[in-house]
């Protein structure tokens, strides 16, 4: 027997695993690392974060990154080239991240890597049936094997989409796994770049859970930063709140057949982009707009793409609790529009939850690896609307 296939086969036996899950969103502000000690599988799964950090990227990884970005037209050797190279430097971060925590990487059982999106192309996006739903994430994983020495689960969306998927949002899976409690009813709204949210219904009210993408997160926000103001982002939602929010425009940017859509949905930065902005402000006559009051309008379009979302909710449970993660916690602009808009319910951040909210996305991919290794497809096969499987592919360090 090839002597990490024997590997791989005694981590599948164990009782505990150690796996560190890695997230890169679509925000490109860095690679978030999350050591976490596994237990178990399916419902019976016990997940608790030993350790966490964000190493940041350069303007040279963004700007190379942008170059194929949600993009139709791009060059294919800078494609091929940075599939490789992301792998690499993602390789070389967990490494540090080993370092600074003073663990040796032979304790580490399996590195579960979400890639980078550049790509996200469902049917429902696209309207082109000669393909099917398709999502590319580059960052190799053969590449982070070799450069940890790590057996590595990675291309996760692709399985998901092979079995029928949209290749998102695949919270769904880890929070169902983690997060179902048997009285209270759940709403985990993630606000990356794509907000999303998972609907959670309390056990014993045997009504189904799904995952959705909502909308624009901050995504909208970040690009118009970018071009306009020479900044990644909005920090703490300053220049929005010191605009004014454009009526017109907003209700233009909202007038799209995405969000009449059913749940469950997928969406991208190939849709919400400056593009999609700059046609709604030729529509309204608003090009002139002064920044400040583009970013307020932005700002509240995603707000109300979110609270839109879930009031649709409430009429399968009219009080359930909300748990927010992601980026656009950070944002108290956002926030304050946010609870404005759902004042009925109680909105609070993941950590009440017993998780880091900003380590939430990198831990849930530790969970997919270990069901990758350790669980099988019928550990979830109550979510709907969603495959049961188990995603994944495994590449060894030799």
């Amino acid at each position: 027997m090839n002597n990490w296939v024997e590997k791989l086969y005694a981590i599948a036996g164990r009782k505990q695993r150690i796996i560190i899950g890695l997230m890169s969103g679509t925000s490109l502000d860095g690679l978030d690392i999350a050591l976490c000690r596994v237990t178990g599988d399916g419902v019976h799964t016990n997940l608790s974060l030993v350790h966490f950090d964000t190493k940041p990227y350069n303007d040279q990884f963004r700007d190379r990154i942008r170059e194929v970005f949600a993009k139709r037209i791009i060059d294919q050797q800078v494609l091929s080239g940075l599939h490789a190279w992301i792998g690499q430097v993602h390789g070389t971060m967990v490494s540090e991240a080993l370092d600074d925590w003073g663990i040796d990487p032979m304790e580490v059982d399996l590195v579960a890597s979400h890639g980078q999106t550049v790509y996200h192309a469902p049917q429902i996006l696209t309207g082109n049936t000669d393909y099917p739903n398709s999502t590319l994430q580059i960052g190799d994983g053969d590449h982070l094997a070799v450069a940890t020495g790590i057996i590595t689960v990675s291309d996760f969306r692709q399985k998901h989409v092979a079995a029928g998927g949209e290749g998102a949002p695949l919270a769904a899976y880890g929070d169902y796994l983690l997060f179902t409690d048997e009285k209270e009813t759940r709403i985990l709204l993630n606000i990356g770049g794509i907000a999303n949210f998972t609907f959670l219904p309390a056990s014993d009210t045997k009504k189904p859970c799904f995952a959705t993408d909502i909308g624009p997160g901050n995504t909208l926000m970040n690009q118009y930063m970018q071009a306009h103001i020479g900044r990644e982002m909005d920090e703490d939602g300053r220049i929005a709140a010191a605009g004014t929010v454009c009526k017109p425009l907003l209700q233009t940017l909202l007038d799209h057949d995405f969000f009449n859509l059913p749940f469950p949905k997928t969406t991208g930065p190939e849709l919400f982009n400056l593009g999609y902005l700059s046609e709604a402000q030729k529509a309204t006559k608003t090009s002139a707009l002064r920044q400040n009051d583009v970013m307020a309008t932005l700002c509240a379009f995603s707000a109300a793409a979110i609270v839109s979302a879930i009031q649709r909710v409430l009429h399968i449970a009219d009080t359930p609790q909300v748990y927010v993660s992601g980026g656009g916690l950070h944002n108290p602009t956002l926030m304050k529009l946010v609870r404005d808009g759902l004042t009925a319910l109680s909105i609070s951040s993941f950590d009440k939850l017993g998780l880091l909210p900003d380590a939430k996305e990198a831990a849930l991919f530790a969970l997919l690896a270990n069901e990758t290794v350790a669980g099988n497809a019928a550990n979830t096969k109550a979510l709907a609307n969603a495959p049961a499987i188990c995603m994944g592919k495994i590449s060894f360090p030799e």
